[in-house]
């Protein structure tokens, strides 16, 4: 989507990856990114954010050994969850994380938290269902894990994923642009052509 929209208003994007908290640090304070992504949208005055590049359903990995029903986040108390460094997941469950309501195990990656959940070392961990396919097709470090394990049947939240823009000039600047090529292109067809 991303991509696509730069490309409609005659502009290339470049990406690097780097660890999630990097990403954000670099974006924040070394003046060589404009923005990173994807984001969960919060409050923030560091960074403004694009219009929605698309939906991220977010919810746990699990074995498929040991599925995990649950109806609330206080059912989750007797097992260990893994997170990312510095992800928002949300609030609620960030927020009973912080207060040490439930158990967690924190990681520098998703690929770290799927490879603990199928040795066992967490019982969940947080993750968009599409990372998670994604990591399983493309990551070889998770070949051990293939076949071992799922996304929970229940999910935390389905939100809206966007760019998050350093709040400066140039910033705001690529903001506007990205802005203006979402409305050009058709989200449909291309959200269909990658799903194939």
């Amino acid at each position: 989507m991303v991509k696509a929209a730069f490309e409609a208003m005659g502009h290339t994007l470049v990406v690097d990856f780097y660890p999630w908290s990097r990403a954000v640090a670099e974006v924040k304070d070394s003046g060589k990114y404009a923005g990173y992504f994807p984001e969960y949208y919060y409050d923030s005055d560091e960074f403004v954010f694009s219009d929605s590049t698309g939906k991220g359903p977010l919810g746990f990995v699990e074995a498929k050994a040991k599925p995990i029903s649950w109806s609330t986040l206080k059912d989750l108390t007797p097992y260990t969850i893994g997170v990312v460094q510095d992800y928002v997941n949300t609030e609620e469950l960030d927020n009973m994380i912080a207060k040490g309501e439930l158990k967690s195990s924190t990681v520098t990656s998703d690929s770290q938290n799927i490879l603990k959940v199928s040795t066992g070392r967490v019982d969940l961990a947080v993750i968009d269902s599409n990372v998670l396919k994604y990591l399983q097709s493309n990551d070889p470090k998770l070949k051990s894990a293939a076949g071992s394990v799922q996304m929970n049947s229940k999910l935390l939240i389905e939100k809206d994923l966007f760019v998050a823009f350093k709040n400066d000039a140039n910033g705001r600047k690529w903001q506007g642009i990205l802005n203006e090529g979402l409305k050009k292109i058709d989200i449909q067809a291309i959200m269909h052509q990658y799903i194939q």
